[in-house]
């Protein structure tokens, strides 16, 4: 097959200029009015609730693979990885994408680690793309998930630069398990097949930066054993349970990482954020780490009775810090 007709067998990008012309990502003024927003932290998280009220998706979801999913086991919706987009309105993008990879133990995905995410990361002019990656409740075991993610991660590099926007500013969220897999990105990428007659596996599969919330990172002493089973099945062997404990794995090449958790999560204990800050900081990667006193497993943006810590405006100040947000 010549490189030609093969680069033509990679997924259509769903059209960014369609998208922005049908996103609706702002809160109308006439609703805003009728709250009287208070102060502080409490006040940016009602804002986070209230902004996803009116957000959706702005294309429908697209297969990473125009054939079968390498490995895949059937043909049913669960066998099939896909993006969903989720673009600034019109005018607003700033160059940046983000593929959001929803937690679930590996065995679920978890709509507000998804579409939550998206939608408020769009709405701060970010073009975000939600992963349905392949779960251990469908039968599947690693490689499969992180063949998923890094799939995705190179398409929307190649999509970056087919739509304007920047190649060199592509990163990755994660919640709880999804934590673990976007760790596990980026810890364990690679520079693309330079040679390959796919162009899209020619890309990097690294994110530039990585966001990873109440994060799953190690299999060993504080692991979930949850995500351990879904991911690596029953008896997995030591040695892979090591190399996917994603804390023994940074090196000075691992993705800058902002990171947030809080000392009360009975799920994840908050050591696998300490973990992986310290390995960090061993390779003298940048990192942002924040430990929350207060607050439950899974909070991700918060929602009325149950306020997340304010990591999401932090994030952004981090963001911008390390020029991803311009």
């Amino acid at each position: 097959m010549s490189v030609a007709t093969q680069a033509n067998s990679a997924p259509a990008a769903p059209s960014l200029a369609k998208a922005r012309l049908n996103a609706t990502l702002s809160v109308p003024p006439h609703f805003m009015q009728s709250f009287k927003i208070p102060r502080g932290w409490l006040g940016f998280a009602l804002l986070v609730y209230t902004t996803s009220l009116f957000a959706a998706p702005s294309a429908p979801a697209v297969p990473l693979w125009t054939s079968a999913a390498p490995g895949a086991l059937g043909e049913k919706p669960q066998d099939i990885p896909t993006l969903t987009l989720f673009a600034p309105a019109a005018g607003k993008a700033n160059g940046a994408s983000l593929l959001v990879l929803p937690g679930g133990g590996y065995a679920h995905l978890a709509d507000h680690e998804g579409a939550g995410y998206a939608e408020w990361f769009a709405a701060q002019g970010v073009t975000c793309y939600v992963l349905k990656y392949r779960l251990g409740s469908a039968g599947y075991r690693h490689p499969a998930m992180l063949n998923d993610a890094a799939r995705a991660l190179r398409l929307l590099r190649s999509w970056a630069k087919r739509d304007g926007l920047d190649p060199a500013r592509i990163g990755v969220i994660g919640s709880s398990a999804g934590g673990h897999l976007a760790s596990t990105l980026a810890t364990h990428f690679d520079g693309g097949k330079l040679e390959g007659a796919d162009l899209v596996e020619r890309e990097s599969s690294r994110p530039d930066v990585a966001i990873l919330c109440y994060p799953v990172i190690s299999f060993l002493e504080f692991g979930h054993v949850g995500s351990r089973k879904n991911l690596l099945g029953e008896n997995p062997d030591p040695a892979l349970v090591r190399y996917l404990s994603n804390e023994l794995q940074v090196t000075a090449q691992t993705t800058p990482t902002f990171i947030w958790h809080t000392m009360e999560d009975k799920t994840v204990p908050v050591e696998n954020a300490h973990l992986f800050a310290a390995a960090l900081r061993a390779a003298r990667v940048p990192y942002s780490l924040h430990v929350y006193e207060k607050g439950a497993h899974g909070l991700g943006l918060g929602r009325p009775g149950k306020p997340a810590p304010p990591w999401a405006e932090q994030c952004l100040y981090w963001l911008r810090e390390r020029k991803f947000l311009l």
